[in-house]
C-alpha cells in the first residue's frame, strides 16, 4: 500500500516542499529503509514514530516498508518528518480513511508515547504552505503562534499523534490559531535600555543618531567603562521598527537555528548580537555540513556588537569584510550554495591598548599603534563613523542627565528615515546603501563643500572608498536637518568621524 504525505525540507531560512512516500509491501522480510538524503536524526524517527504509534494504540506495519523523501537530492535533517511519516504509515494501513492530508502540510517531533514536540523553520513552512496554495499546516502546537504570524494560512496546533489521527478521521477538530497582529505586536515594542539612562556622551550620542538614521556601521574607541557597551545596546532603541516583512524574516533566522524562545510568535526587536572575541569564522559567518546561520546573520535588521575588536582573530575579522559590502553571506558547499541574509549595523568597540587608556607618553603611543594595528586598514575603511569615547566627568555622572532619551533620538531617526524611503526608493535604501552614482544625484556638494572634501582626501590619505563613506554620512546629516543641500558643514562634520583613519 501506497500513501504520500506532503511535508517541507529547510535550505537555509528557505523552506522547500517535501513529499514524504511511505510503501507498506504486502510480504517480504521485516525491514524499514528510509531514502532521499537522510540524517542520522532522520534514519533514527523510525524509532520514535514506532513507539509512538504503538504506545497512542495503532498499529505499526511488520513487514517491509520503504519510505522515501522526495526531492531525493536535498539533504534532510532533524526530527521534523516524524509526524508525516507517522500519518503516511496510518494512510497506508488505512487507520485514515479520509483525504483532508492531501491539502495539509505536516511537521512535528514526535515523543515515544505520541506527544508532538517543536521544530525549527516552522514560519518557513507556514510562508511555503501559502506560497503553494494549501488549505493550511498542522505542527506542534508550541510552533503554532510563530506559524500565524504568516498570516493566509490556516495554523492546526497538535498536541498529540491521537489528535492529528481524530482530526484527520472528522472525528475531533483542531482549533485553528487565531491569525496574529504583527502591527500592533511590532507597535508595542519597548527598548530594552534608553539612552537617558547613559550619562553625559553627547558627542557618541550625535554619532549615534545619524548611524541609525543612515544605517551606517559605527566604531567607538575609548577607556574602559565609558558606557560603550551600553550604547550599543541601547542604538536598537532609536532605530526605526521593524517593519512586519523585516520581521519575518528575522523570525525566519532565529527559527531555522532553533533560538525562538517556546511560544514566541515574532520577533518585535531589532536584534543585537554580542559574539565573544574567541568565536570562530564559521560562528560569525556561518557554516557546518548543513550550513546554519551564523551572528551576521542573527544581526540581519539588527545590530552586530563587536567588543574588544582588536582581540577578535584577524583572519576572522576579515570574512566580515563581503557581507559588510553585499548584504548577504554565501556558504558553498559541494551539494549546494545557501544564501543567508545579512544586512546588519556593525557597531565596534575597542579600548585604545591592551591597559583600556590612550597614550600619555612616547612609550605608551607605541603600545597604542601596536594595538590598533591589529585590525587591517580595509576593514576600518567600511566602518563609516569613527567616534572617541572619553571618560565621564564627575559633575555629569552625577547631575540629572542632558535630555538626550532614546524617545526624542528615535523621532529625529524616523523622519530622516522617511525621508530617505522616499527619496532612495523603499525603506531598505538607507543612506549607507546609495552607490556612488546615486550619491552624485542624491548628495551634491556646493563648492565649498567640495573643496573642503578635497583637502580632507589629500591631507588624510582618505580612500576612495572613504570619500564615499564621508558623501553618505554627510547627506545622513542633511536628512536629520530636513535640508536637500549637502554644505560645507555637513561635510565638515562628516570628516571628523573619519579622524581616526590616521590612526589605525
Amino acid at each position: 500500500m501506497l500513501s504520500q504525505v506532503h511535508s517541507f525540507v529547510l535550505q537555509g531560512i528557505d523552506a522547500h516542499a517535501c513529499e514524504i512516500e511511505v510503501d507498506v509491501a504486502d510480504r517480504g522480510l521485516t525491514k524499514t529503509t528510509i531514502v532521499g538524503l537522510p540524517d542520522a536524526s532522520v534514519k533514527e524517527s523510525i524509532e520514535r514514530v514506532r513507539s509512538a504509534l504503538i504506545n497512542s494504540g495503532y498499529p505499526f506495519p511488520v513487514s517491509r516498508l520503504l519510505i522515501n523523501l522526495a526531492p531525493a537530492d536535498l539533504k534532510k535533517e532533524g526530527p521534523v518528518y516524524d509526524l508525516p511519516i507517522a500519518v503516511g504509515l496510518l494512510l497506508a494501513g488505512q487507520s485514515i480513511g479520509t483525504t483532508r492530508h492531501r491539502k495539509l502540510l505536516f511537521a512535528g517531533e514526535l515523543a515515544l508515547d505520541g506527544r508532538l514536540r517543536p521544530i525549527r523553520g516552522a514560519i518557513s513552512m507556514a510562508m511555503l504552505a501559502r506560497r503553494m496554495n494549501y488549505e493550511g499546516i498542522v505542527l506542534p502546537i508550541d510552533n503554532a503562534s510563530e506559524a500565524a504570524a504568516v498570516g493566509g494560512i490556516t495554523v492546526y496546533p497538535a498536541d498529540s499523534l491521537a489528535g492529528v489521527v481524530a482530526f484527520l478521521n472528522e472525528q475531533q477538530p483542531i482549533e485553528p490559531a487565531p491569525e496574529l497582529d504583527a502591527e500592533q505586536t511590532l507597535g508595542d515594542a519597548r527598548p530594552l535600555i534608553d539612552f537617558a539612562d547613559i550619562k553625559g556622551q553627547q558627542a557618541v550620542k550625535r554619532a549615534l543618531v545619524i548611524a541609525a538614521a543612515g544605517g551606517h556601521n559605527v566604531m567607538m574607541i575609548g577607556p574602559a567603562g565609558t558606557g560603550k557597551t551600553m550604547c550599543a545596546k541601547a542604538l536598537p532603541g532609536i532605530l526605526p521598527p521593524l517593519a512586519r516583512d523585516e520581521a519575518l524574516q528575522t523570525t525566519c533566522i532565529y527559527s531555522a537555528a532553533g533560538l525562538l524562545t517556546k511560544g514566541q510568535a515574532l520577533m518585535t526587536q531589532r536584534p543585537v548580537r554580542s559574539p565573544h572575541h574567541t568565536a570562530s569564522a564559521p560562528a560569525l559567518i556561518g557554516g557546518g555540513a548543513i550550513p546554519r546561520p551564523g551572528e551576521v546573520s542573527l544581526a540581519h535588521h539588527g545590530v552586530l556588537f563587536l567588543d574588544e575588536l582588536p582581540e577578535f582573530n584577524r583572519i576572522v575579522l576579515e570574512t566580515l569584510r563581503q557581507p559588510l559590502e553585499d548584504g548577504v553571506v554565501t556558504i558553498a558547499r559541494a551539494h549546494s550554495s545557501i544564501r543567508f541574509p545579512a544586512r546588519f549595523m556593525l557597531v565596534a568597540a575597542m579600548n585604545p591598548t591592551p591597559r583600556g587608556d590612550f597614550a600619555t607618553d612616547e612609550v605608551s603611543q607605541r603600545e597604542m599603534d601596536k594595538y590598533l594595528s591589529r585590525i587591517s586598514g580595509p576593514l576600518v575603511d567600511r566602518i563609516d563613523i569613527h567616534v572617541e569615547v572619553p571618560r565621564v566627568p564627575y559633575k555629569q555622572l552625577t547631575g540629572s542627565g542632558d535630555g538626550m532619551d532614546s524617545a526624542t533620538m528615535r523621532s529625529s531617526v524616523v523622519e530622516a528615515r522617511r525621508i530617505q524611503t522616499g527619496r532612495n526608493g523603499g525603506p531598505t535604501h538607507t543612506n549607507a546603501t546609495l552607490s556612488g552614482r546615486r550619491l552624485d544625484q542624491f548628495a551634491k556638494l556646493n563648492a565649498q563643500g567640495a573643496e573642503l572634501l578635497r583637502r580632507a582626501m589629500h591631507e588624510m590619505g582618505l580612500s576612495a572608498r572613504a570619500y564615499d563613506k564621508v558623501r553618505r554620512v554627510a547627506r545622513t546629516i542633511a536628512d536629520i536637518e530636513r535640508v536637500d543641500q549637502v554644505t560645507e558643514h555637513h561635510i565638515a562634520e562628516a570628516i571628523q568621524y573619519r579622524l581616526l583613519d590616521r590612526k589605525v
